[in-house]
């Protein structure tokens, strides 16, 4: 006991002496400096304090304490996995940029993102999230060289700004993201478990940045990211000037969608639905376009994120309802047979209390029976609702008297179940599985299966995306109720409709009926 207690004493006296050598040697030091000079002046005068002031520097040098100090601040600027934070990543690109523009050498910044970050957290856990981020780091460190620059500026998104150099083409970048792709999207093996990622990437040369700045450098390449995840999992692309373009493009749609849709430029055009059975027109669908003043038409692709950041989603499904039921009342004033309109509801429409209400009184105010809309809901929607508002609402609109179409059939994960809960009237084949269905025996296949599972669920079915005569006959040969496409017509503004309206009806006074393969 007592050479344990001597052993404790020891390496007490020990621990007491390393902590007052990093007091002295390191950058807490400094605090002594002005007591010490203060205390040489008190004693030995204006001679003394010269002395202090020169022996106290080289001492501190001497010591390592310079070293300890930058060492402090090169690690307090580095992540656990041993690349650079965000802030001294900035700086470094910075740096080099300005030493790229300076000698008229070349450089280039890849900027790479893990796909779907967050739903592997939500799978593996937050733990190997964090694994996957820090081998992730250890990986790029290990294909880049020395003196390029890795950082990490984002939660699951690094960037590499390459060392200037006398030449760096296209190719050898496109090479490099390549590089970099094969070896970031390695599987993982954590605890037992292999996670395989994808990963984008975006890069810029410093040629090409758009402003002679290291900011727009480094954002250039995440614009080429977004592209990149735009396009795909597993995209790399390039930063170009048609880049640039959109992106400016894209903010300014976004500062004019909330006037546009309040002014009456974005309007629902209207695509026919016909039976095949009999050639007539069942209905029309309502499709969001926005006719600007000078670009011209621009599709919902375009404009719908614009609108959804706005928080104005409900708001265009406002519009779309007024207008869908004044061209049902307008067309029956024309004397135009429609059955009924359909109008696409979104999961956030459908989670709003007020819907049944608000659907109620435009049919009220237009004086229509509830059977005249038909609510067209995503499979997406349908399959991920819980019992909620959105099951509530479909439920009670379909209690009214609409129709539920379930949209884009063979996408989701829709079980039968979830067809027979919400009532649905009708499943809307997407148009994958019609694309060269008269050709491809496939294709023939999985829509005869699911023409034979809506026949025992008693639901219709209409077949989207029908481009071809070929493909039109053969689903009506397999028993589809319904079709629509731009083989039919394409989507119309309603000054257009009756015009079509009148030329469809006249041309089916002497087309015989197609017989169908259901036995009608």
């Amino acid at each position: 006991m007592p050479h344990d207690n001597e052993k404790k004493s020891v390496l007490k006296i020990l621990a007491y002496r390393q902590r007052a050598l990093d007091l002295l040697t390191g950058p807490p030091a400094l605090a002594f400096v002005p007591a010490i000079s203060l205390a040489a002046f008190w004693f030995g005068g204006e001679g003394a304090l010269l002395v202090m002031a020169a022996l106290v520097p080289a001492a501190y040098l001497l010591s390592g304490g310079i070293g300890a100090a930058v060492e402090q601040l090169q690690s307090a600027s580095l992540n656990s996995n041993g690349i650079l934070a965000r802030a001294p990543m900035t700086a470094k690109c910075e740096d080099i940029f300005a030493k790229t523009s300076a000698a008229e050498l070349a450089a280039c910044i890849h900027v790479i993102e893990i796909e779907g970050f967050s739903d592997l957290i939500d799978r593996f856990g937050p733990a190997a999230g964090d694994t996957i981020v820090q081998r992730m780091g250890e990986r790029l460190i290990g294909i880049m060289r020395d003196g390029d620059s890795i950082g990490q500026i984002g939660d699951a998104r690094f960037a590499v700004c390459t060392s200037p150099v006398r030449q760096l083409p296209l190719e050898l970048c496109i090479q490099l993201a390549g590089r970099v792709q094969a070896a970031a999207e390695e599987p993982f093996s954590i605890d037992g478990t292999v996670i395989y990622t994808d990963v984008c990437i975006g890069f810029c040369q410093h040629s090409r940045a758009p402003d002679k700045k290291a900011t727009a450098w480094l954002e250039a390449a995440c614009i080429a990211l977004r592209s990149a995840q735009a396009n795909g999992a597993s995209s790399i692309r390039a930063y170009s000037d048609q880049m640039h373009q959109e992106r400016k493009t894209r903010r300014a749609l976004h500062e004019d969608v909330v006037a546009a849709l309040e002014s009456g430029e974005i309007t629902p055009w209207f695509q026919p639905q016909l039976c095949t059975d009999t050639g007539r027109i069942t209905g029309f669908e309502a499709l969001a376009r926005w006719t600007h003043p000078i670009r011209g038409v621009i599709p919902p692709a375009q404009f719908l994120p614009a609108i959804e950041a706005a928080n104005l989603l409900e708001r265009l499904s406002e519009v779309m309802m007024y207008h869908s039921f004044r061209a049902l009342k307008q067309w029956d004033a024309a004397g135009a047979d429609i059955p009924q309109v359909g109008v696409n509801f979104t999961g956030s429409d459908l989670s709003n209390p007020r819907l049944l209400e608000k659907v109620k009184w435009d049919l009220d105010r237009f004086e229509l029976t509830a059977d005249r809309l038909a609510i067209e809901v995503l499979e997406t929607v349908v399959a991920s609702a819980p019992d909620d508002m959105i099951t509530r609402n479909i439920n009670a609109l379909g209690d009214l008297g609409c129709r539920i179409d379930l949209d884009d059939f063979g996408t989701g994960n829709a079980s039968i179940a979830s067809i027979r809960r919400f009532s649905v009237s009708r499943i809307k084949i997407d148009r994958s599985f019609v694309m060269k269905a008269d050709r491809d025996p496939e294709q023939q296949r999985m829509i005869s299966a699911i023409l034979t599972m809506a026949e025992r669920l008693q639901v219709e079915t209409l077949a989207e995306g029908v481009e071809t005569v070929g493909e039109h006959v053969l689903l009506a040969q397999l028993g589809c109720h319904h079709v629509q496409g731009f083989g039919i017509a394409r989507p119309m503004p309603f000054d257009q409709t009756l015009d079509w309206i009148n030329s469809h009806n006249a041309k089916l006074q002497d087309v015989p009926k197609i017989m169908q393969g259901r036995g009608k």
